[in-house]
Formats: C-alpha cells, structure tokens, sequence
C-alpha cells in the first residue's frame, strides 16, 4: 500500500472542498495510475481499504468522514424517518423504529457481512462502495468499468453476475440493503462544495450500465451523501427481505428480495418487489407488483407474481440457476409479507 495523506475535516463543506474525486471516477486511468492525485471520501472505510491493498486505488489523501458531528443520527424527518450517512449496519438492525417500520431494512442490515464489519461499515459507505467482481477487482483486468474495453464476466467466470438488465457490464450491485431500500422508496441527501444541498430517490440516483459504464451512481466529485430519508409508511404496512447464499455469514448473496406491502382487509393496495443481486442496480419486479395490486394475495398469486418477477430475465452461462432461487424466494417473501 502507498504513503498517502490522512485529513479529518470539522464539517461537510470543508470535506466537500477537499474531495477531487469519487472513488470510482480515481480508479478509471489508461496509464494505470489509479488516482495516484486524487483525494476521496471515506466513512467507515471497508471498502476502500481494501481497494488500496490491492493496488486497485493509490489515492494521495483520504478524507475520514467520521469526526463529522450529526452524521451519526437516526432521527425523526416530519413525516420521514432520516438516517445518516455514518450510522452503522448494526445500528440499523438494533434501532427500534428501524424494526418496527421498516422491518426488511432491518434485517437486510443485520444479515450483512460480519458482525466486526456491520459495526464498522456505514449506511452511506455500504450504499457507495464498489461492485465485487472479480474482473473489476482484478489489477490483471482492465474491464469496462476502469476504463477497458471488455466486460470480461461474458466469455468468463460469471456464475455470480448479473441476470437482468447487463447491457455492456454484468456487475451485480454489491449493497444488500439497497434492495430494501429501494423497496421503501428512499430517498438521498447530497451535500457539494458549495453547501448546496440535493435531493433525489435512490432508484434515480443508482445508475445502469447503458446510462454510465464507469460508475455505479450519480455522486459527482465534491459531493458528499450525507442522509438516507426514508418515507413513514402506513401501519398496514409489512415488509419481509430474504436472503439466501453459499454461506450464512460473511459472504454476499447469491439472491436476495425485499418485499413491502399494505394490505388492507385482504386486498393489496401497494406492493414493491425488488430484487438484489440481480442487477446492475436493484431491480424492481414490476410485472409482479402488477399482479399482486387489487388483489386478495394467496399461494396462487405469491406463485403468479414470483414468475412475474423473472420476466425479462437473461441469465448468462453459468447463473441461469439463480432463476428458481429468485422465484422461490419472491414467493415466500409475498406470503410472509401477506401474513398468508
């Protein structure tokens, strides 16, 4: 690993003026440097450290987000509930109101990693860090992603990649609970260097490959995601987030599914289906939110809306088997989110 600057800066604006680019932005170079100028952001730091172990990123200063007062918070937003950018996964799964309103959030928090890691990775790093293929974490592959011209996963090794939406890159995104939080509509906090703030929903704010082959989302460089604003959802509410994966600790899925629904006396009156580990970005079944909205749900229907949720599907060589894996799991996710 290379010498670089370490600088801890009182507030936002000041981290937001030091930033001269994201991570993603440092690590696409043709001569191979890997941002050897750049100065990025970091939380909790998981992510990056391991980045620069393997020579993937030499940035010459980091930026440490944690001394930054009111990051920290989970907090009542009007009719929102807000969870800063530097709250920890464990956290998360540990807040009362986390499991009581956004039960699948919750879960999808506390079945992450390791329990030494989900009480150091944040929210906003979690949400941010870069996808785990091992093409892209490969110093002896220039794919797309950094700057190549091949993604490498189509003629390779891709049993873990993407089924849907891999129009030029079959990353799959790496944040488990993103598809929750896509589920529960949230929404982003974003603070530039100018003390400018902006809002945008996660779903705009995750980006495909067709939109942009070098990075994963929309932060620009000098930006600084500093919230999670979730919606309070009715108390018809119930959500469910499934998981399943070669192992049961410490690994990412091979699938998971985040299911929200109200249903009131019986019928659906909304429902979201997202899948993760899927995708590029979480991909949102809304063929199979059709089929449930209007509808008294049963096994008959859980069964109708998990094939719903395949559609458009194109596994690649070696992951059509996470086609029955995504059905079984959808299924179970509408039944237990039903309460059927």
């Amino acid at each position: 690993m290379n010498e670089f600057e370490w600088m801890s800066p009182g507030d936002i604006e000041q981290a937001a003026r030091a930033a001269t680019s994201t991570v993603a932005d440092a690590m696409v170079h043709p001569d191979g440097a890997a941002g050897a100028d750049a100065a990025v952001l970091k939380a909790g730091g998981i992510d990056l450290l391991d980045l620069m172990k393997e020579d993937l990123l030499t940035p010459r200063r980091i930026i440490n987000l944690r001394q930054i007062a009111g990051l920290e918070r989970i907090e009542p937003d009007g009719s929102a509930l807000r969870i800063g950018a530097n709250v920890t996964l464990a956290q998360i799964a540990a807040h009362g109101e986390v499991r009581s309103r956004f039960g699948a959030l919750a879960d999808a928090a506390g079945a992450a990693a390791s329990p030494q890691i989900r009480h150091l990775a944040t929210l906003g790093g979690n949400l941010l860090q870069r996808p785990r293929c091992w093409y892209l974490r490969s110093r002896a592959h220039r794919c797309t992603r950094k700057g190549g011209e091949s993604c490498f996963a189509f003629a390779g090794e891709n049993r873990y990649h993407a089924i849907f939406d891999h129009h030029g890159c079959a990353i799959v995104h790496p944040s488990t609970p993103a598809t929750a939080l896509v589920a529960f509509d949230a929404g982003l906090e974003i603070i530039g260097r100018n003390g400018a703030r902006r809002h945008v929903s996660l779903e705009q704010f995750l980006l495909l490959p067709q939109a942009e082959l070098h990075r994963e989302n929309a932060l620009a460089a000098g930006e600084i995601l500093t919230a999670i604003v979730l919606p309070l959802p009715p108390q018809s509410v119930r959500s469910v987030h499934l998981r399943f994966g070669e192992l049961d600790s410490f690994d990412w899925p091979i699938a998971d599914v985040a299911v929200v629904l109200d249903v009131v006396q019986g019928v659906c009156r909304k429902a979201a289906v997202v899948l993760g580990a899927a995708a590029p970005v979480p991909h949102r079944a809304m063929a199979a939110e059709a089929q449930l909205l209007g509808r008294t749900i049963d096994e008959r229907l859980a069964h109708i809306g998990a094939q719903a949720a395949l559609q458009g599907a194109e596994p690649l060589s070696q992951n059509g088997y996470k086609l029955p894996i995504f059905a079984t799991l959808v299924r179970r996710a509408i039944l237990a989110a039903a309460g059927a």
